[in-house]
Protein backbone atom coordinates (compact mmCIF):
# COMPACT_ATOMS: atom_id res chain seq x y z
CA UNK A 1 0.00 0.00 0.00
CA UNK A 2 1.18 3.49 -0.87
CA UNK A 3 -0.08 7.01 -0.31
CA UNK A 4 -0.10 9.13 -3.49
CA UNK A 5 1.99 12.26 -2.84
CA UNK A 6 -0.85 14.70 -3.50
CA UNK A 7 -3.50 12.74 -1.57
CA UNK A 8 -1.78 11.26 1.50
CA UNK A 9 -5.17 10.69 3.15
CA UNK A 10 -5.74 7.78 0.76
CA UNK A 11 -3.91 4.45 0.56
CA UNK A 12 -3.75 2.57 -2.73
CA UNK A 13 -2.30 -0.65 -4.05
CA UNK A 14 0.06 0.83 -6.68
CA UNK A 15 3.04 -0.36 -8.68
CA UNK A 16 6.31 0.62 -6.99
CA UNK A 17 7.85 1.53 -10.32
CA UNK A 18 7.23 0.92 -13.98
CA UNK A 19 6.97 -2.83 -14.17
CA UNK A 20 8.05 -4.91 -17.17
CA UNK A 21 4.42 -5.30 -18.24
CA UNK A 22 4.10 -1.50 -18.53
CA UNK A 23 7.11 -1.36 -20.85
CA UNK A 24 5.43 -3.77 -23.25
CA UNK A 25 3.69 -2.14 -26.18
CA UNK A 26 -0.10 -2.13 -26.30
CA UNK A 27 0.15 -4.53 -29.25
CA UNK A 28 2.25 -6.98 -27.23
CA UNK A 29 -0.15 -6.73 -24.31
CA UNK A 30 -3.10 -7.34 -26.63
CA UNK A 31 -1.43 -10.50 -27.92
CA UNK A 32 -1.50 -11.96 -24.41
CA UNK A 33 -4.96 -10.55 -23.70
CA UNK A 34 -4.01 -7.75 -21.29
CA UNK A 35 -4.94 -4.06 -21.39
CA UNK A 36 -2.37 -1.44 -20.30
CA UNK A 37 -2.30 -1.34 -16.46
CA UNK A 38 -3.64 2.20 -16.03
CA UNK A 39 -5.11 1.07 -12.69
CA UNK A 40 -1.64 0.54 -11.18
CA UNK A 41 -0.73 4.24 -10.97
CA UNK A 42 -2.10 7.43 -9.41
CA UNK A 43 -2.08 9.67 -12.49
CA UNK A 44 -1.55 13.41 -12.08
CA UNK A 45 -5.00 14.43 -13.34
CA UNK A 46 -6.66 12.01 -10.95
CA UNK A 47 -4.55 13.19 -8.04
CA UNK A 48 -5.51 16.80 -8.77
CA UNK A 49 -9.21 15.95 -8.93
CA UNK A 50 -9.02 13.84 -5.76
CA UNK A 51 -7.23 16.66 -3.92
CA UNK A 52 -9.88 19.13 -5.07
CA UNK A 53 -12.69 16.94 -3.72
CA UNK A 54 -10.95 16.46 -0.38
CA UNK A 55 -10.43 20.23 -0.10
CA UNK A 56 -13.94 21.11 -1.37
CA UNK A 57 -16.25 18.44 0.06
CA UNK A 58 -19.29 20.57 -0.73
CA UNK A 59 -18.88 19.49 -4.37
CA UNK A 60 -19.94 15.92 -3.56
CA UNK A 61 -21.25 15.79 0.02
CA UNK A 62 -24.60 14.01 0.15
CA UNK A 63 -24.63 13.54 -3.63
CA UNK A 64 -24.75 10.62 -6.07
CA UNK A 65 -21.45 10.48 -7.93
CA UNK A 66 -20.01 8.61 -10.90
CA UNK A 67 -16.25 8.40 -11.46
CA UNK A 68 -15.64 7.73 -15.16
CA UNK A 69 -12.52 5.73 -16.20
CA UNK A 70 -11.76 5.21 -12.52
CA UNK A 71 -8.52 3.23 -12.89
CA UNK A 72 -7.28 2.66 -9.33
CA UNK A 73 -10.40 4.22 -7.82
CA UNK A 74 -8.47 7.15 -6.32
CA UNK A 75 -11.03 9.81 -7.29
CA UNK A 76 -13.98 7.61 -6.28
CA UNK A 77 -12.42 7.04 -2.85
CA UNK A 78 -11.77 10.77 -2.44
CA UNK A 79 -15.43 11.48 -3.25
CA UNK A 80 -16.59 9.08 -0.54
CA UNK A 81 -14.13 10.50 1.98
CA UNK A 82 -15.53 13.94 1.11
CA UNK A 83 -19.03 12.77 2.05
CA UNK A 84 -20.65 11.56 -1.18
CA UNK A 85 -23.89 9.66 -0.58
CA UNK A 86 -22.87 7.00 -3.10
CA UNK A 87 -20.19 6.52 -5.74
CA UNK A 88 -20.17 4.35 -8.83
CA UNK A 89 -16.71 3.72 -10.26
CA UNK A 90 -16.77 2.94 -13.98
CA UNK A 91 -14.04 1.38 -16.12
CA UNK A 92 -13.96 -1.12 -18.97
CA UNK A 93 -10.92 -2.95 -17.52
CA UNK A 94 -11.66 -6.00 -15.35
CA UNK A 95 -8.30 -5.48 -13.62
CA UNK A 96 -9.47 -2.01 -12.61
CA UNK A 97 -12.51 -3.62 -11.00
CA UNK A 98 -10.23 -5.79 -8.87
CA UNK A 99 -7.95 -2.86 -8.00
CA UNK A 100 -10.90 -0.68 -6.99
CA UNK A 101 -12.25 -3.45 -4.78
CA UNK A 102 -8.91 -3.83 -2.98
CA UNK A 103 -8.41 -0.08 -2.67
CA UNK A 104 -11.94 0.42 -1.32
CA UNK A 105 -11.26 -2.14 1.42
CA UNK A 106 -7.93 -0.46 2.25
CA UNK A 107 -9.76 2.85 2.75
CA UNK A 108 -12.84 1.42 4.49
CA UNK A 109 -15.31 2.64 1.86
CA UNK A 110 -17.92 0.94 -0.32
CA UNK A 111 -17.85 1.57 -4.07
CA UNK A 112 -20.23 0.19 -6.69
CA UNK A 113 -18.53 -0.73 -9.97
CA UNK A 114 -19.73 -0.68 -13.58
CA UNK A 115 -17.64 -2.40 -16.21
CA UNK A 116 -19.83 -1.72 -19.26
CA UNK A 117 -18.86 0.98 -21.76
CA UNK A 118 -20.88 3.96 -20.58
CA UNK A 119 -20.06 5.93 -23.73
CA UNK A 120 -22.59 3.85 -25.66
CA UNK A 121 -25.47 5.66 -23.93
CA UNK A 122 -26.28 9.01 -22.34
CA UNK A 123 -24.62 9.61 -19.00
CA UNK A 124 -26.50 7.94 -16.12
CA UNK A 125 -28.62 10.04 -13.73
CA UNK A 126 -26.21 11.26 -11.05
CA UNK A 127 -25.54 14.56 -9.33
CA UNK A 128 -21.82 14.73 -10.13
CA UNK A 129 -19.74 13.25 -12.96
CA UNK A 130 -15.99 12.96 -12.28
CA UNK A 131 -13.32 12.27 -14.90
CA UNK A 132 -9.58 12.31 -14.29
CA UNK A 133 -6.91 12.10 -17.00
CA UNK A 134 -9.19 11.23 -19.91
CA UNK A 135 -7.61 13.23 -22.76
CA UNK A 136 -4.58 11.15 -23.73
CA UNK A 137 -6.04 9.96 -27.08
CA UNK A 138 -7.80 12.31 -29.52
CA UNK A 139 -10.86 10.23 -30.54
CA UNK A 140 -11.48 9.10 -26.96
CA UNK A 141 -11.09 12.63 -25.57
CA UNK A 142 -13.63 14.00 -28.03
CA UNK A 143 -16.09 11.18 -27.35
CA UNK A 144 -15.79 11.51 -23.57
CA UNK A 145 -16.24 15.28 -23.63
CA UNK A 146 -19.44 14.93 -25.67
CA UNK A 147 -20.68 12.26 -23.26
CA UNK A 148 -19.93 14.47 -20.26
CA UNK A 149 -21.95 17.23 -21.90
CA UNK A 150 -24.97 14.89 -22.03
CA UNK A 151 -24.57 14.43 -18.29
CA UNK A 152 -24.41 18.16 -17.73
CA UNK A 153 -27.50 18.67 -19.88
CA UNK A 154 -29.32 16.18 -17.63
CA UNK A 155 -28.37 18.20 -14.56
CA UNK A 156 -25.05 16.74 -13.39
CA UNK A 157 -22.10 18.85 -12.25
CA UNK A 158 -19.05 17.81 -14.30
CA UNK A 159 -15.55 17.93 -12.77
CA UNK A 160 -12.47 17.02 -14.82
CA UNK A 161 -8.87 16.61 -13.68
CA UNK A 162 -6.20 17.09 -16.35
CA UNK A 163 -2.39 17.56 -16.31
CA UNK A 164 -2.17 19.37 -19.63
CA UNK A 165 -2.71 16.42 -21.96
CA UNK A 166 -2.39 17.21 -25.67
CA UNK A 167 -6.02 16.50 -26.50
CA UNK A 168 -7.60 18.40 -23.62
CA UNK A 169 -10.07 21.00 -25.02
CA UNK A 170 -8.63 24.49 -25.27
CA UNK A 171 -11.99 26.17 -24.75
CA UNK A 172 -15.45 25.62 -23.31
CA UNK A 173 -14.32 24.84 -19.77
CA UNK A 174 -13.83 26.82 -16.57
CA UNK A 175 -10.77 26.25 -14.35
CA UNK A 176 -11.56 25.72 -10.66
CA UNK A 177 -8.14 24.93 -9.22
CA UNK A 178 -4.53 24.23 -10.18
CA UNK A 179 -1.96 22.06 -8.42
CA UNK A 180 1.67 21.04 -8.75
CA UNK A 181 1.44 17.24 -8.60
CA UNK A 182 4.58 15.18 -7.90
CA UNK A 183 4.97 12.31 -10.35
CA UNK A 184 7.75 10.24 -11.90
CA UNK A 185 9.64 10.67 -15.17
CA UNK A 186 8.87 7.05 -16.01
CA UNK A 187 5.19 8.01 -16.26
CA UNK A 188 5.30 11.66 -17.26
CA UNK A 189 7.63 14.14 -18.97
CA UNK A 190 8.33 15.98 -15.69
CA UNK A 191 8.75 15.08 -12.03
CA UNK A 192 6.04 17.62 -11.21
CA UNK A 193 2.97 18.06 -13.43
CA UNK A 194 0.93 21.24 -13.32
CA UNK A 195 -2.57 19.80 -13.17
CA UNK A 196 -5.91 21.55 -13.05
CA UNK A 197 -9.51 20.82 -12.18
CA UNK A 198 -12.10 22.07 -14.65
CA UNK A 199 -15.86 22.19 -14.97
CA UNK A 200 -18.31 22.64 -17.82
CA UNK A 201 -19.79 26.12 -17.23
Amino acid sequence: LQRPPHTPEIELHLADEITPIWRMTEEALAEIGLPPPFWAFAWAGGQALARYLLDHPEEVAGKRVLDFATGSGLVAIAALKAGAESVVAADIDVFSQTAVGLNAVANDVTIDFRIDNLLDDAAPPVDVLLAGDICYEKPLAEQVMEWLKTGQAAGARVLIGDPGRSYFPKSGLMKLAEYQVPTTRELEDNEVKRSAVWTLP
